[in-house]
């Protein structure tokens, strides 16, 4: 008898446990076909939910005019295949310039949009951190990293990046940079994640923020690429490496041998365009021609930097003509207004960016960006204009930057009255900002232009009265 109950208790766990595998099955299966959830800019509540679930916290911090963080967002981030990943994290979307973010920027800094972080929510703290864009398979390695870190289940080669990639995430890249160093070094050729750990150590070497660092970048790059699978991360790669050698002013002691190494790291570049297995967004193509223009300048190639940036304007007008929304189509704005700009030929991006004011009428980018090409005309009194609607919906670093150049607008229109108050009135509402939250480029940069527009008058010495010698 006992034994027909047992059979009959064993039958019914294991119908018990089918159901529930299918349960899950199925629950899988549903959420492979749907994007993940993100909260939204409440880091108190995304903390609580992964302290209760036992799961780690991914955030993915972006500016509200960063053109590369809206194309990750929309192109990896929102993909239906990522939501088999749904529970393995609470997922929380962070905007650097709302004012209820400080607090999180406190506690993590952001050094550049967009970035990745995984972080422990038990201790709060940040295991891993990453700023660039990455593919979807780039994406789940740096979730098995980033959940492998938080159990602390990792073991020789990957627990030795876990200790490099915690190191960086706490900002203390000289560690990372040793112990990155050490992992690429040991590990095997074909290792997966090897473009992922070049980017991080890249990063954590540039981000001493010196000469020697941004030459050790350069040269770590130059040293490190030719071993590294050609991937979305290696054309990365070759742009942050080529980005730090033109980052050292010719007059640093690091300025020997420069141009030898900038020749060949741009000759990386030239190969990350036109890499046949990488598929490029137009924005990331549009950041890697807009380094080598910035390389042919430095060679002071004038021609070579003219005909990259007609060519530049060209693939971007081409890029918005088949764009299959007009949210892709305005992701491009900021680029072809820049261009347009830089070419003196202002009327090709103006009537894009007046298209798109009137379809995202909550976004301050496309009246920032019509005010700098109305000001590239001489249309000062439209480029006023198009700042006041600009000055509606900005706030934080954007809006910072939108009454700078509302000022020198002023200025050039020969209003040096307002165009001091205007700066005075930014530089009051920047001071007004949390510590982490603050533009300090932007404030320095007005703080000059403040005390050249209000410095005294220069008078000249006069000259002593010539008298004639007697006849």
């Amino acid at each position: 008898m006992r034994t027909y109950s047992a059979c009959f208790l064993l039958l019914g766990l294991v119908a018990c446990t089918a159901a529930t595998t299918g349960v899950r099955e199925r629950t899988e299966q549903t959420r492979a076909a749907e994007p993940l959830t993100f909260i939204q800019d409440d880091y108190e509540r995304a903390l609580a939910e992964a302290k209760a679930k036992g799961v780690p916290l991914f955030v993915h911090a972006l500016a509200s005019g960063c053109v590369t963080c809206r194309l990750m967002k929309a192109h990896v981030l929102s993909s239906p295949s990522l939501g088999r990943h749904a529970d393995r994290f609470v997922w929380l979307e962070v905007t650097t310039d709302l004012s209820q973010n400080a607090a999180f920027l406190g506690k993590y800094p952001i050094e550049s949009s967009p970035t990745l972080y995984v972080l422990d929510p038990r201790e709060e703290k940040a295991l891993l951190r990453f700023h660039d864009t990455l593919d979807e398979a780039e994406l789940e390695q740096l979730l098995d990293d980033g959940e492998r870190a938080y159990k602390g289940s990792a073991t020789g080669l990957e627990a030795l990046l876990a200790q490099g990639d915690a190191l960086y995430a706490q900002n203390r890249v000289v560690e990372a940079a040793k112990v990155l160093s050490e992992v690429l070094a040991t590990a095997p050729a074909d290792w997966s994640h090897r473009g992922r750990v070049v980017l991080t150590l890249l990063g954590a070497l540039a981000e001493t923020y010196d000469a020697p660092g941004m030459k050790a970048c350069a040269t770590k790059a130059l040293e490190v690429l030719p071993g590294t699978p050609r991937s979305l991360a290696w054309t990365h790669g070759a742009r942050r490496g080529l980005t730090c050698a033109l980052s050292i002013f010719p007059n640093e002691p690091e300025a020997t041998g420069l141009e030898v190494l900038q020749g060949a790291l741009e000759e990386k570049l030239i190969e990350a365009m036109s890499l046949p297995t990488v598929e490029l967004t137009a924005d990331d193509r549009s950041r890697l021609i807009q380094i080598q223009i910035w390389a042919r300048e430095a060679a002071k190639d004038e021609p070579g930097s003219r005909k990259a940036l007609s060519e530049w304007m060209t693939y971007l007008e081409a890029e918005a003509a088949k764009a299959p929304t007009p949210s892709a189509r305005a992701l491009l704005d900021s680029h072809r207004s820049h261009v347009a700009i830089r070419l003196k030929t202002p009327e090709r991006a103006i009537p894009a960016l007046m298209q798109s004011e009137k379809e995202f009428p909550r976004d301050s980018t496309a009246p920032l960006r019509l005010a700098q090409l109305y000001q590239a005309q001489g249309r000062l009194e439209d480029a006023i204009a198009a700042t006041d609607r600009a000055l509606v919906v900005a706030q934080g670093p954007r809006r910072v930057a939108v009454m700078g150049l509302r000022a020198l607008i002023f200025k050039e229109r020969n209003d040096t009255a307002t165009a001091s108050r205007t700066l005075r009135d930014a530089l009051a509402y920047a001071e007004s900002l949390p510590d982490v939250q603050r533009p300090m480029c932007s404030v320095s940069s007005l703080k000059r232009e403040l005390a050249k527009l209000e410095a005294p008058p220069q008078v000249a010495p006069s000259k002593p009265l010539q008298v004639a010698p007697p006849k």
